[in-house]
């Protein structure tokens, strides 16, 4: 079954708009070579002109090509409209999407990028950046080797999206993915979070708890920013990861368990292990293959297709999504983003409470003079083979 099937006729983004998609992971094909293939096609949506729509003879007409390729949702594409506009019909099975026709290469960009975002339904941002995209190929080839994965970068710089990307194209995707922050959590709590409790075991513990590791049993456990863990609690993790076993607190006999884990990091994970900070044992088991995430500011190409997405997850209506402007864009790339993609969510939040209309320009775009740059970790020991 396609994602999408697009029909190219009167459809100048209608190329680009496959290519991107398919570079994004996603299943998607051209009408005639959808009905082409042996197999009856089926997709989720099915793309065409406004222009195309009216050659075919209307809504009814486009309507009955579309349930011929199975498709549960129509998208009619406006090139050349008047002005920006989203319309839902038919209780949301059509799409109506208008743009001023694109006088610049950028404008054409944005509506593939917008498009494909509207269509693709991973929840990632379509990568730009050539490292973002060598990053993604390579952590697709390490999600099948189910093999410990160390993910070291800047706060805000995608470390939990890319361990959801690892979990998702690995053979244990549709099982359980737990993520706990090491960081959030005080020290006395998190053994028994972790490892689990019996019943009794301490004041407050008035029933058993399996904790976090078995919970992911058969799955992926994230340890976020697991250099914040103690020496004695690192200790623990390391005996369990080596013997495959959890005891509870308050318990005597270990339970087997068959987890994955993907570990993060925003330290220099070479210094920590050198200033005895963190053990250098469990390092190198969690640190069997290194992943690096970059800086936004490192990935400047990055950032509209990352704008766009952050704007369709805020936006339930689609009807009052508004557009970002070349001016507005202009100025999100021109950005140093020192808090990286936290810092974007949030300018581009402040922003639709700013824009009128259906557009977002330049002087919505206000920047906090007062944000903090965040201290950017060296080249370590888990930063010297994937980057983004």
């Amino acid at each position: 079954m396609y994602r999408t099937i697009i029909e190219p006729s009167e459809l100048e983004v209608a190329q680009s708009l496959y290519q991107t998609l398919v570079g994004h992971r996603v299943s998607a094909a051209m009408h005639q070579d959808a009905l082409a293939a042996e197999i009856p096609a089926k997709c989720e949506f099915f793309v065409a002109s406004a222009a195309f729509e009216a050659q075919a003879g209307g809504t009814r007409s486009l309507i009955e090509l579309a349930r011929k390729v199975g498709a549960k949702s129509l998208v009619v594409i406006c090139e050349n409209a008047e002005k920006y506009m989203v319309q839902s019909e038919l209780n949301g099975k059509l799409l109506r999407v208008s743009f001023p026709k694109p006088k610049i290469t950028q404008a054409r960009e944005y509506i593939v990028l917008f498009m494909a975002s509207l269509l693709h339904g991973t929840g990632l941002a379509v990568p730009r950046e050539a490292a973002s995209c060598q990053l993604f190929e390579l952590a697709e080839r390490v999600a099948k080797a189910d093999v410990s994965v160390f993910i070291n970068g800047p706060t805000g710089s995608g470390k939990e999206v890319l361990s959801n990307f690892i979990h998702n194209n690995s053979n244990r995707d549709g099982r359980q993915f737990v993520a706990i922050n090491c960081a959030a959590i005080p020290e006395n709590m998190l053994e028994a979070m972790l490892f689990g409790h019996e019943k009794g075991s301490f004041t407050g513990a008035s029933t058993a708890n399996v904790g976090i590791i078995r919970a992911a049993d058969g799955g992926t456990l994230l340890l976020d920013e697991v250099s914040e863990m103690s020496l004695s609690l690192q200790a623990k993790l390391l005996r369990a990861l080596q013997e495959k076993t959890v005891t509870p607190v308050g318990g005597t006999k270990p339970i087997s368990v068959d987890v994955r884990v993907l570990s993060t990091s925003n330290r220099n994970m070479a210094a920590e292990c050198q200033s005895g900070r963190f053990r250098e044992d469990l390092f190198y088991r969690l640190n069997v293959f290194p992943l690096t995430t970059l800086a936004l500011s490192e990935r400047m190409q990055d950032i509209l297709p990352i704008a766009i997405e952050l704007l369709l997850r805020h936006y339930k209506d689609l009807e009052t999504l508004p557009m970002l402007a070349d001016c507005a864009i202009k100025k999100l790339q021109s950005h140093s983003w020192p808090g990286n993609v936290r810092e974007l969510d949030n300018v581009l939040q402040r922003a639709t409470v700013m824009c009128t209309e259906l557009e977002i320009t330049g002087a919505d775009i206000l920047f906090d003079r007062n944000t903090i740059a965040p201290a950017q970790p060296k080249l370590d020991l888990a930063t010297e083979t994937g980057h983004v």
